[in-house]
C-alpha cells in the first residue's frame, strides 16, 4: 500500500522485511504471548491500520542511525535519540500525570531521596502509547541490546522537585550471579531503561541525570571501589522534550537536585531480555487497554498481569512495590522512610 519501507525488529516478523512486502505477501504471523501461540494475518487492512499512523508516530530512523546508536550503546552505555517522541504526545502525558505527581506528594513518602518522587500511573492512555514503546525504530534498536524477542517490564517516572538532593551514584539493577574473582567484567546487555523528559533539561537548575560512560562494563565489585576513590567521572545529560535516552541501568548514574520552580518529570520504559523477570516492577494491564493493543506491544507485555478495570482502579498516590527488591536493585538510591 505504501512505497515506504517499515522495518520490524526480527522477533516480530522472523527476519526484517519492508513492511509493504510482507503484507502483499500476505505473511502469516505466529507470535507467543501470555504462554499461548497464535497466528496473526498481516493484511491490507492491517497495513492501512500502520499506515494511518504515519503522521502520530515518532520520527523514522534511517538504518544508519539505528546502527550508530546501537554501537554507541554498546560502547557507551547509552544513546541519545534527539526529537524523537512528537511533542504533542509529550505534552498530553505531561498534562495527565502532574496531577498524579501531586497526589503522590501529597499521600506518600519520597523514598528516592529528598523532594523525589516514583509515580507509577495506571496503564492507559495517554501513558499506555504503543507509538512511542513498540515503534518499529527504537524496537529495532533495543532488540539489537538486549536480543530478540525482549519483554517490557515497567512504565514509571520520577520527578525531582525544588528542595530535591544529590542522590548518591549507583546501578539499578543488581548483579545476575554471585560475585567471581575470575570475571573482570560484566556480561551483555540484559535490562534497559527508556527515558524521556516532560519539560526541557537543558540547565543545571532542571536537575539532569548525571550518568558515567562505559561503567556498564564494569562489575558490581570495581564499581564500588571506584565510588569508594571518589574516582566517578559523571556528566549531565541534556535533554529537550522528544528526545529519548537508552542506557543500561547497570552504569553509574545520579539523580541531580532540581532547583528550578518546575517539577522535572522523567519517564523510564524498562525492556528486558525474554528470561529476566524483575521483581520490582510490573505493569498492571486494564483488560480494555490489553484488547486494544496490537499484536507487537501484546507481545512486549505477555508476562503483565492483565487484570479487570475496575481492580486497577485510580492513582492514589501510594506506590505498592516489593520494597526489598528495589532497595537490592537500585542501591543506595531507595530509602526507607517510616
Amino acid at each position: 500500500e505504501s512505497d515506504q519501507a517499515t522495518v520490524f525488529p526480527s522477533y516480530v516478523l522472523g527476519l526484517s522485511h519492508p513492511l509493504p512486502s510482507v503484507c502483499n505477501a500476505m505473511a502469516r504471523l505466529v507470535i507467543s504471548f501470555r504462554g499461548h501461540s497464535a497466528g496473526l494475518q498481516l493484511t491490507r487492512s492491517h497495513c492501512r491500520d500502520l499506515a494511518s499512523l504515519s503522521g502520530d508516530r515518532c520520527r523514522q530512523l534511517s538504518d544508519a542511525e539505528r546502527s550508530e546508536h546501537v554501537a554507541e550503546a554498546k560502547r557507551d552505555g547509552f544513546t541519545l535519540l534527539r526529537d524523537f517522541i512528537p511533542r504533542h504526545k509529550i505534552e498530553a502525558i505531561s498534562d495527565a500525570i502532574m496531577p498524579l505527581v501531586e497526589k503522590r506528594m501529597e499521600r506518600g513518602a519520597a523514598e528516592r531521596g529528598a523532594n523525589r518522587w516514583y509515580v507509577t500511573p495506571p496503564f492507559r492512555k495517554p501513558f499506555a502509547d504503543e507509538t512511542i514503546f513498540s515503534d518499529p525504530g527504537l524496537l529495532h534498536i533495543v532488540e539489537q541490546l538486549v536480543g530478540e524477542d525482549l519483554v517490557m517490564c515497567q512504565w514509571a517516572s520520577d520527578t525531582p522537585v525544588k528542595g530535591s538532593e544529590y542522590q548518591e551514584i549507583h546501578r539499578d539493577t543488581a548483579p545476575l550471579f554471585e560475585a567471581d574473582p575470575t570475571w573482570t567484567s560484566e556480561p551483555p546487555m540484559y535490562q534497559l531503561g527508556v527515558n524521556f523528559p516532560l519539560c526541557d533539561v537543558t540547565t543545571l537548575e532542571k536537575g539532569p541525570l548525571e550518568v558515567s560512560r562505559g561503567t556498564h562494563r564494569l562489575n558490581l565489585e570495581d564499581s564500588e571501589r571506584m565510588k569508594a576513590k571518589n574516582n566517578v567521572t559523571l556528566e549531565p545529560v541534556f535533554m529537550k522534550r522528544g528526545d529519548i535516552m537508552i542506557r543500561d541501568v547497570r552504569g553509574l548514574h545520579r539523580g541531580t537536585p532540581n532547583s528550578s520552580d518546575e517539577p522535572r518529570v522523567m519517564v523510564v520504559i524498562g525492556y528486558s531480555r525474554k528470561w529476566l523477570r524483575r521483581p520490582e516492577v510490573s505493569v498492571r494491564i486494564p483488560e480494555s487497554v490489553w484488547n486494544s493493543l496490537g499484536p507487537i506491544s501484546q507481545q512486549l507485555l505477555r508476562f503483565e498481569p492483565v487484570l479487570p478495570d475496575e481492580d486497577v482502579g485510580e492513582y492514589t498516590g501510594v506506590e505498592s512495590y516489593d520494597s526489598k527488591a528495589l532497595k537490592q536493585a537500585s542501591g543506595k538510591s531507595f530509602k526507607d522512610v517510616d
